[in-house]
Parts: C-alpha cells; structure tokens; sequence
C-alpha cells in the first residue's frame, strides 16, 4: 500500500502538510468528476449494446426465416440456417459481456464513487471543522491577558482540547487519503480486468464458432465462383438470344396455342378469352378460360376458384358466330345456356373450335371406355332400387379379388405397395405415379383406370382376373437381367419411372426377341392388306403356316384355332376343342398366335402376342377371313373379347360371309357377349351376304334375350335422335338391362343359355 501522506507530518500540521492535503483533495475531486463522465459513457455503451444485440437478434431471425423460405434450394437453406445460427452464438456470448460489464465495470466504479468518495468527502469535512476549532483556540489563546490568570487558563484548556480533536480528525483524514488512494487502484484495475476478461472469451468464442465454418466457407467460395461463371455464361446466352429475337418479327398478337389432350397437367387448352356477361347490359370481360375434366371453365385471378361454364362438354356443341357485331366470335351451346366467347384473332378462334370439338370428341371416348362413376350411378338410382346397390357392392367385391391377384398388390413398374390404379387393356396395377406416365403415353399403348374412383363393368373386371403383374412382367420383362437398366423402385425419381415405362412398353426393350427369320410376311394377312393377293411360294401353293425358326419365349398349348362350327363351349367359357391334338404354337406369326390364343382364351399368349407386334385385327383367310375376335367369340370367350376390344379390336370388321363380331354371337347364342358388343357400338344393322342383320338371326333362332336385347339397344339410339345432339346417352331402364346382362355373363353364364340354336344359320 502506498503512502501519500505520512501520520508523522499531519501531526506537526506543517504548511508542506496542508499543501499536500490541498493537491489531494483535487485529485480525488477530479477524480470523482472523471469517474462519474465514465460511469454515463458507460452506461450509454450497455444500453447501445442491448439495442445491437436486440438488433443482431433480429436479423439472425430474418436470416433464418430466409432460409425457411428458400428450403426448396437445399444449398441456399443450408447455407443461411448454419450462419444465423452461429451468429445468433456469438450474440448470445455478446449479452453475456454486456452483463458482465454492468456487474463489474460500472457497478464498482459506480460504488467507489457513491460510498468511498463520499465517505473521503465526510473526513475532509470533520477535518476542516477541527482546524477552523484550532484556528479560533490558538486565536484566544494568544489573546488572554497575562494579568487574568482564569482567562489563561481557560484560553489554555481551549486550546488543549482543540489540538486534540484537531490531530484526531487529522489522522483519520489522512488514514482516509491513504485508503481511497489504495482502493482507487484496485477498484479500477479489477473493473478493467474483468472487462477485459469477458471481451477475450467474446472474441475466443467468436472466432472458434467461425472457425467450425471454415471448410463450409471455402467451399461456398468454390461454388459462388462456379456460380459467377454460370451466371456471365447464362447472360452472355440470353443477350444472345434476346439479340436474335429482336431481330425477328414480334409485331403480331397471336398467342402461340395448341390442343394437347395428353397435358401432364391435366389442361389440354387454354388462355384468355373475352365473355359476354349474362346481365342485361351484355359486358365483355377479358378471362382466363381452360378446358378441364371434360369441363370449360374460366377464372379473373389464378388463385380464384374456377367457374364452370360448361359442366360436361358431351353436352354441348360448339360453332361460330357471325351474328355479334364483334369479330372472332364463337358460342359454346349447352342444354341449359348458351356463351359466347370472343378470341383475339381468327386463328385463336379456330383453335379454340378445334380444342372445344377435340375435348368433346375426347369425353364421348372416355364415356365409351369408362362405365358410369360410382357417384353418378348412386345419384342415377332411385331410392328403391336396392338391386343396382347390390351390384355395386359386388363390384366393389371384385375389386378387392382384382388387388388379390399374385404380384397386384405392388405396382407393377416400380413396386409400391397398395396400387389402386390400373391399364385395363394391359391387365396390370399402377401406383398414382406410374398411372399418370402409363397415361402420357397415351391410349393406344395403356387405358389407365381408377381401381377406387371409377366403376367397373363386370366383363372388365373379369379381364382383370385373367392377368395381372406377375403375368404381364414375364412377357414385357422378360430379358432383364440381360439389360443394363436398373427397375425403378418407389422412392426413384419421376424421371427414372417414365424413362423405364417407355422402354418397357413402347419400345418395348425387355420382351423376348423374335429370331430375325421369324419376321418374314406371314400367310394370313393383316386387315390392311386385305386387297393384295395371299403369298405363295416358287411352286405356286400357300406356305405353311408356322414358319420354321422355333419361339423358344412360348410354351407348347393345346388347341388349333378352329372355325365357329368345330368349336362349342361349356357355361364357364372354356373351349373344348373337337380333336383334342396337342400343338406346338411357340413357331407361330404373332398374328397367327394371337389368333390361335383367342380361341383357347390364353391370356399370357395372347398378351404375348401383341407385345410382339400381333396386329389385334389380324385376317385368316383360310377360315373364311375370320378375326382373332371372331374367334373368341366362336368360345363364348367373353373376357378375351373384351381384352381384344381394349386393344383396339374393330368390333364391326366382317368375315367372308359379310358377318361381324356381333353377328356371331347371335348365331351361337351368345348373350353375353351381345350385350357386350351392343355396349362397345356394334352396328346391328349391318347386313351378311344372306341380307340379314342380328335382329333377323335372333328372330329366327327365337332367341327371345338377344332379341330384346337388340330392340331395346335400337329403340335407345332412336330416342337419342328424336332428341337431337343433346341426347342422354339412355335412360335407367336401358342401362340396368344391360348392367345385368353384363353381370349375368360375366358371373352367372348358365342363366344365359340359348333358348335355340342353328349353328349353321
């Protein structure tokens, strides 16, 4: 401890004594004045690093929130998550040096000042008391008159007891200069170190939380300068191609439009459109019109919910209008209203023509594909109806036996359990992803149907049975493991999905090959060769029909394809054939096996078949010119007529008699598969070369089922007629008669034997 003022030197009360009490006591007056300006910086400095701290805190949250907002692009998320949590770090370690600098910094110097200043001022005042005492006392002292002796003595005792109070009071003064001066130092030497103390562990912990972050940082240096190169690339090719385009003719105010009716989005048409309001001042408002689900609709803002304007498109017309003073007009007339449109320019307004009639065209498709929804025929069916109740449940039943076919309880493509979509002319399950890529392809390769939202036709769901995944995968997988490409599985990306779907059943890259040889011209030809003359060979007579390299892919099958009279066929649809020869089909065409495969209803070979390129209207011309579906028919094959309707079977192509598909079943007797070709839009009043239509051959034979059957499928469409492009497409009576035929053939085939038959009619 340093001694400013010795006990010794206050005694004698010398003037050096009282010039060193006068320089302290501006010291610690000075002293004091500087203490209080640090103790307001101070406090001025705490309460800017709360509101920067506040601050800072606040931008880390901005910084997070970004991130949040940017998750889509995991680079930029990762990149803004990681820094406004280390900053938020280091803001916290922040605080904590703002508390320690309250608790240390000002608190004690605030006390030094408030309590030992304070106290030092209380000492120098009893101090300066005592000495005025023994200024006044040494005054009186010099003063008393040597003739007064009681005056001496008492001026003496004065004096005696000033000097004593005096030296008192001049030692604790003293004492106290000392002490303040001592704690003076460490007061402040204390606050500065733990100032000091706390900066050190702000910035260690600042430095070490970034320096977790050094390789992150280096490595988004790497790719920014990947990104600059990109983004100089990116600009030097869009001022290029905005250089090109401005070259070119942008004056004209057509939209670029086209109809797509496989858009992956579900919108095959649409952009703006002016529409007259219905009010009676007539107004034109400009709207953003779309045709969707077989429905036009329109909306002002893209997040308005969409009007309907026309609820099914297979009930209305379209045509132009010359009417309206307005240019490029066209109506859209419905049963309940009619709208008129307007277009920008003429070419607008054909292609909205063409997209309106395309649309319709596509809506009447898919009636005739898709039976009525589940929902539709619950609204169609009266409360006393509980028999069409009944048969939905029963469909519902068959579903579930459809999902429980081997392999139909994963995706066929990809795996994915619980499938609840399906091809119907492929006989598989899909998974919602693989059923939206199997319908990009369109129709002519997959016919993609609810399992849970649409209704299924009994002869339908029959089909379903006759196949499945574990069926299909053999023949369109067949060579797999010799390919390089790896089956997607559930979690694969779209693209990988749609890329294998296309390979395996457009370019169809996994079947079995034919040998080379094996592609020559068969002996039967197709439907669209019909006018050429039969190939013969050198010798002038017809090749065999199988051609000699073998089919290793097809097993050997009992069963020759025979005419409509060699064939008969048990109440459960199986063929017996008349000759009982085992045969080796593996040689066959594709054609000619698809032929051979309808008549013994051999799914796998059939789908074998046309995954081989069979043509599903392949001609015999040896058998009278018949079809593979004219051979299903002669077995009262109802589920393979089916397979081959929804692989695109002409249903009105005519043997060498002049007789279809639909003539032959009435000849056999077959109601079942009637009813289905009258529901698929067979002509019934085509003629034979005999000048008979199915109406006559069921009269004659007294079939009183296909009869009616007949007549009642006639009277619908006269009706349709009378009630002009609106027709309904029949009414409940029409439709429950051939809902329980179809049910009847597909479940119950012995309540549908003929009453009479003539097989050679």
């Amino acid at each position: 401890m340093t001694i400013i003022l010795d006990f010794e030197e206050c005694l004698k009360d010398s003037p050096r004594f009282r010039a060193e009490i006068e320089d302290v006591q501006n010291e610690v007056s000075e002293l004091e004045t500087r203490l209080e300006k640090l103790v307001k910086q101070c406090q001025a400095m705490l309460d800017a690093g709360r509101v920067y701290c506040q601050a800072s805190r606040n931008f880390a949250g901005g910084l997070r929130d970004l991130g949040h907002h940017c998750s889509g692009d995991t680079m930029m998320a990762d990149c803004l998550g990681k820094f406004s949590h280390k900053l938020t770090l280091i803001l916290e370690a922040q605080a904590e040096v703002i508390d320690v600098t309250q608790k240390t910094v000002k608190s004690k110097i605030q006390n030094f000042v408030k309590e030992d200043v304070r106290r030092f001022k209380d000492v120098r005042k009893e101090f300066e008391r005592s000495s005025e005492c023994l200024e006044g006392a040494l005054a009186k002292n010099a003063q008393a008159p040597r003739n007064k002796p009681h005056e001496v003595e008492e001026a003496s005792s004065a004096l005696l007891n000033a000097r004593k109070s005096f030296r008192s009071s001049a030692l604790d003064y003293v004492l106290e200069i000392n002490v303040i001066e001592a704690k003076k130092k460490t007061d402040i030497l204390m606050a500065m170190l733990s100032l000091l103390d706390a900066q050190a562990q702000l910035f260690q912990h600042g430095h070490e939380s970034l320096s977790e972050l050094e390789e992150y940082r280096r490595n988004l240096y790497d790719e920014h300068t990947q990104f600059v190169l990109n983004s100089a690339r990116e600009k030097r090719d869009m001022e290029q191609k905005h250089a090109a385009i401005k070259k070119k003719d942008i004056s004209y105010d057509d939209s670029i439009m086209h109809f797509n009716g496989d858009a992956a989005n579900g919108i095959p048409m649409e952009g703006y459109l002016y529409k007259r309001a219905s009010n009676a001042f007539k107004t034109w408002n400009r709207r953003w019109f779309s045709i969707q689900k077989n429905q036009l609709m329109y909306q002002k803002k893209f997040k308005d919910q969409p009007t309907v304007v026309v609820e099914d498109l297979r009930l209305c017309t379209v045509k132009p209008s010359a009417e309206n003073e307005r240019r490029f007009c066209f109506e859209v007339v419905s049963p309940s209203k009619c709208c008129l449109l307007q277009a920008d320019s003429e070419r607008q307004q054909q292609a909205w023509i063409s997209a309106v009639q395309n649309s319709i065209a596509s809506a009447f498709q898919e009636c005739r594909e898709d039976p009525l929804s589940p929902r539709q025929r619950c609204s169609s069916v009266s409360a006393d109806s509980p028999r069409a109740l009944d048969q939905d449940n029963e469909g519902v039943k068959a579903l579930d036996e459809v999902q429980a076919i081997p392999g139909n309880r994963q995706c066929c493509d990809c795996g994915e359990p619980g499938p609840d979509w399906a091809s119907i002319n492929l006989g598989i399950t899909l998974c919602i992803v693989c059923s939206g890529i199997h319908r990009s392809l369109g129709v002519h390769f997959s016919k993609v149907r609810s399992l849970t939202l649409d209704s299924w036709e009994p002869e339908l769901v029959k089909l379903m049975r006759e196949l499945g995944n574990a069926v299909i995968n053999k023949i369109y997988e067949a060579r797999i493991d010799e390919i390089t490409i790896k089956k997607p599985q559930p979690s694969s990306p779209r693209g990988d999905k749609e890329c294998w779907i296309r390979s395996k059943y457009v370019e169809k890259k996994f079947i079995q090959k034919l040998p080379q040889t094996s592609r020559n011209p068969p002996l039967r030809r197709s439907s669209a060769r019909r006018t050429r003359a039969p190939s013969q060979d050198q010798n002038g007579q017809k090749p065999p029909l199988r051609p000699k390299p073998s089919r290793a892919t097809l097993p050997r099958l009992t069963g020759a394809g025979l005419s409509p009279t060699e064939t008969s066929a048990n109440d459960t649809g199986v063929i017996k054939d008349c000759h009982q020869e085992d045969e080796d089909l593996s040689d066959l065409h594709p054609g000619a096996l698809l032929y051979r495969s309808a008549a013994m209803q051999n799914f796998p070979i059939m789908a074998d078949a046309l995954a081989h390129g069979a043509d599903v209207n392949w001609v015999n011309v040896s058998k009278e010119s018949t079809t593979p579906l004219i051979q299903a028919v002669s077995a009262n094959a109802l589920a393979a007529c089916e397979f081959l309707l929804q692989n695109g079977a002409n249903i009105n192509q005519v043997d060498g008699n002049g007789r279809g598909p639909l003539h032959h079943a009435t000849i056999l007797g077959h109601t079942g598969l009637v009813c289905l070709f009258l529901k698929r839009g067979a002509d019934y009043n085509a003629k034979d070369k005999n000048q008979k239509d199915p109406i006559t051959i069921a009269v004659d034979n007294a079939n009183a089922d296909i009869v009616t059957l007949l007549r009642i499928a006639k009277m619908n469409k006269e009706m349709r007629e009378m009630d002009g492009a609106f027709g309904q497409p029949g009414d409940e009576t029409y439709q429950d008669i051939f809902r329980d035929f179809s049910h009847m053939a597909s479940n119950n085939p012995e309540k549908l034997k003929r009453r009479s038959a003539d097989p050679h009619f």
